[in-house]
């Protein structure tokens, strides 16, 4: 294919979270609050500001940390890469910015899966990594969640899964979005062996994992103050053209409508994660 045939040219929009810092800003800056904290200093709190409260973003190896027993988790799948079938070219070729977010996290894709025991409670994890091209869901992220839940209806526990994503990856076009009905067809897989998903949302978790196995979950739970919408409040109040609730998407608003079960902060979810799993679990 010639270098002028295949390529989509348009206009990114660069946006931020409201955790990313700008300019000079301390990159452990709460965007609470304005304190500053040392990597130490926030790995003893869980990534959690000890003044406000406000929950930093974790990367999906320190997240297994926080919540696996030592020494239990045992990867799956590590070596899935996504492919670029479409040969997708927007400023840059996906297969350059596939290389770039593996050098950059160190992992092969937006998801790490594998075995592993809560308190004594063995289970399989999936969680994802926002770092890794905002935790989009490609044919990779729908692959290893799906293998996932196999994974546990042979093992006879749970799942837990950890979302954080900004939906749909859009590099990889009607492959990305058939992941949504893949996944949650393997949820009902899950479900018809007599399995169980717990499914935790943190900030953020949108579009179309929002859309698919992420809400799914038996128990679904939500760390404070999370965004969990298919569309971000400025989206949405542009195509409205409404003024939009000051929660709005909020895990707090999402609470008060029952679309959550729970919302835990992070020092309690390890305790509560093992109390589920001794609730669902079966031998």
């Amino acid at each position: 294919m010639s270098s002028g045939q295949g390529r989509v040219d348009v206009q990114i929009e660069q946006k931020s979270s409201d955790d990313t810092p700008t300019g000079n800003e301390h990159p452990n800056t709460c965007p609470s609050c304005g304190s500053h904290y040392r990597d130490d200093e926030l790995a003893r709190t869980l990534r959690v500001c000890p003044q406000c409260g406000h929950h930093f973003p974790v990367r999906a190896r320190e997240r297994i940390e926080q919540l696996a027993d030592p020494g239990s988790f045992d990867e799956e799948d590590a070596e899935l890469r996504s492919a670029d079938p479409l040969e997708f070219f927007d400023l840059r070729p996906y297969a350059e910015r596939l290389v770039e977010a593996e050098l950059a996290t160190g992992l092969g894709d937006a998801i790490v899966c594998g075995r592993a025991t809560i308190e004594g409670e063995e289970c399989r994890l999936a969680v994802m990594d926002f770092s890794f091209m905002g935790g989009s869901m490609g044919s990779v992220v729908g692959e290893k969640f799906a293998r996932a839940c196999e994974s546990a209806a042979a093992g006879g526990v749970p799942l837990v899964c950890i979302a954080a994503s900004g939906g749909a990856r859009m590099q990889e076009g009607i492959l990305a979005l058939m992941q949504l009905p893949k996944t949650i067809c393997a949820i009902e897989d899950l479900h018809e062996s007599g399995g169980v998903l717990l499914s935790v949302l943190t900030h953020p978790t949108t579009g179309g994992v929002l859309a698919s196995f992420a809400s799914l979950g038996d128990v679904v739970l939500a760390e404070p103050g999370a965004l969990m919408s298919f569309a971000g409040p400025r989206v949405v109040a542009q195509t409205t053209r409404e003024k939009l609730p000051d929660d709005f998407g909020l895990a707090e608003s999402n609470y008060r409508f029952g679309h959550v079960d729970a919302i835990v902060p992070r020092d309690e979810l390890r305790p509560t994660v093992s109390k589920l799993l001794r609730l669902f679990g079966r031998s």
